[in-house]
C-alpha cells in the first residue's frame, strides 16, 4: 500500500510539473524606455543609428541638463507625506529618466517646516522621502537607484514663520548625485 501512495504522489507531482503555457510566446513589454528596433535603437520614440554613439552621448548630456534643470521639488500638506496630484508629473518625469539611465543615482531628501519637535521632523521627513521613493519605485525605479533620508527642519528653503514660508519648507527634493 505504501508503495502505491508513493507511486500515485509522484505520478501527481510529474503531472502538476507539466504546463500548456508556452513561456517563449508571452509577449514582453518594454519599460525601461529604451526598445530595439530592426533599423537601430528607438530612444524615446526616436531612432538613433547604433553606429553614432558620440550624438547619443551629446544627446544623454543635454537630456540630463534638462532634467536636472527641471522642477525636482514635490511640496507637501502640513503634517503630511501624500503626494498631491499636481507633483505626480514631477516624480514620473524623473522616474522615466532615472529608469533609461541605470547608472544615475537619486537622493529624495525629506523636509518639514519649523514646527514639531526634532525626532518627529526627523520621522516626517523620512516619511515625505519614502512616498516619492515608493511612488518612482512603483513606476518601476530600482531600489538601487534611489536612497531616501531626512533633514527634517534642518535644511530650510525660507526662513520665516508665515504660511508661505512654511508651505516651501514642507518638500521632497529630488538630488541627482
Amino acid at each position: 500500500m505504501k508503495q502505491f501512495l508513493l507511486t500515485l504522489g509522484v505520478v501527481a507531482l510529474l503531472a502538476g510539473c507539466g504546463s500548456a503555457v508556452k513561456l517563449n510566446d508571452v509577449p514582453v513589454e518594454d519599460k525601461s524606455g529604451t526598445a530595439i528596433s530592426q533599423t537601430g535603437t528607438e530612444f524615446f520614440g526616436t531612432a538613433v543609428d547604433q553606429g553614432n554613439i558620440t550624438s547619443l552621448e551629446s544627446r544623454n548630456a543635454a537630456q540630463h541638463a534638462a532634467i536636472v534643470a527641471s522642477p525636482r521639488i514635490v511640496y507637501f500638506d502640513y503634517d503630511s507625506f501624500l503626494i498631491k496630484p499636481e507633483f505626480q508629473s514631477v516624480v514620473a518625469t524623473h522616474a522615466r529618466y532615472i529608469m533609461a539611465n541605470k547608472s544615475v543615482k537619486v537622493a529624495i531628501e525629506g523636509h518639514t517646516d519649523e514646527r514639531g519637535g526634532r525626532e518627529y521632523n526627523l520621522a516626517l521627513g523620512q516619511k515625505r522621502a519614502e512616498a516619492v521613493r515608493s511612488a518612482m519605485g512603483l513606476l518601476g525605479v530600482s531600489d538601487n537607484q534611489v536612497e531616501a533620508v531626512s533633514f527634517g527642519k534642518e535644511k530650510l528653503a525660507a526662513q520665516g514663520f508665515d504660511e508661505e514660508a512654511m508651505a516651501k519648507n514642507r518638500r521632497a527634493e529630488i538630488s541627482y548625485r
